[in-house]
């Protein structure tokens, strides 16, 4: 998890590439196999697309926390490497908690997906047109961000979100995006008459429990935490992680996935204080442990 810094910030790095099916899988065992895949000259043969598509590639395994940088040196994260080994719980994408979690992981990767930070954590228009999108995170940048940032890169970002989220039938036409990205199985966004968009509240019945602790348990890592509001979950602090937004759950679906965790972890409880709806951990814990729950079918889903 990456929280917004105003001298750190990109945009424009995924080479105009929406992520596609495979490209994780593909990237993250040639980089098992060869952690100078990226800077090889065999790699458009290995990854078979062309140059800049591994640059792409390299750019989501990045901007997804599956690969990181460590003093200048790129190596494989814990996570990436529990779900994408080759002999990991999910190398070929095939169970939606992995949409899920690749989508909290970019939604919480202010460095390097920062327009997804800002469109799922500060953004909160439910219908809203492309237009009138990039307006919004252009002024963001010119008001919240350091740096010089071209505003025509930072407009093209809300068109890469939506080629990330909403399914083709419902965005204008485009030869160069036939193919959905896997995101798009989330129904985060959804078009209404190819010009307008929305991305509203809902239950999220396939967002899995152990995603969704999985998540709680990093904000409480990060934060370096005790207790939370409740609110303070569902809606973050001024242009800070929201879970509930970035997973576009109801009040009422984070309340029955949070009395569900309390009632699956016993580290969590509920509590009430002068009025004050809160989510207590009892102790530090390995995010990994909900993920691993959910994987090997101990978790209630």
């Amino acid at each position: 998890m990456k929280l917004l810094n105003p001298n750190k910030a990109s945009f424009g790095r995924h080479e105009t590439f929406s992520l596609r099916y495979f490209w994780l899988t593909k990237g993250f065992q040639a980089f098992a196999d060869n952690p100078q895949i990226f800077k090889s000259d065999d790699a458009t043969v290995t990854l078979g697309v062309g140059k800049n598509m591994v640059s792409a590639i390299r750019y989501w395994l990045r901007a997804t926390q599956l690969l990181e940088e460590c003093d200048n040196v790129l190596q494989a994260s814990k996570l990436g490497t529990t779900i994408f080994a080759k002999d990991g719980f999910d190398s070929f994408l095939e169970d939606d908690a992995t949409l899920w979690l690749i989508h909290w992981q970019l939604a919480t990767n202010a460095e390097l997906s920062t327009a997804i930070y800002w469109f799922f954590n500060c953004y909160h228009k439910p219908e809203f047109n492309s237009d009138e999108t990039a307006n919004a995170l252009v002024d963001f940048v010119a008001h919240q961000l350091s740096g010089k940032h071209s505003e025509k890169t930072v407009r093209q970002e809300i068109a890469l979100i939506l080629r990330l989220y909403c399914p083709a039938r419902f965005r204008t036409k485009d030869i160069e995006d036939v193919l959905d990205s896997p995101l798009t199985t989330l129904n985060l966004i959804s078009g209404i008459d190819g010009k307008n968009y929305r991305s509203l509240p809902a239950a999220r019945e396939t967002l899995p429990l152990g995603v969704f602790g999985f998540a709680v348990n990093e904000l409480f890592n990060q934060m370096n935490l005790v207790s939370m509001p409740i609110k303070t979950l569902m809606y973050g602090e001024k242009n800070s992680v929201a879970l509930g937004s970035i997973f576009r759950l109801t009040e009422n679906a984070l309340i029955q996935l949070i009395e569900q965790l309390v009632a699956h972890y016993p580290i969590f409880q509920l509590s009430e204080t002068a009025g004050l709806h809160q989510i207590f951990r009892h102790e530090k814990t390995d995010s990994l442990t909900f993920l691993n729950r959910h994987y090997t079918g101990t978790a209630q889903s």
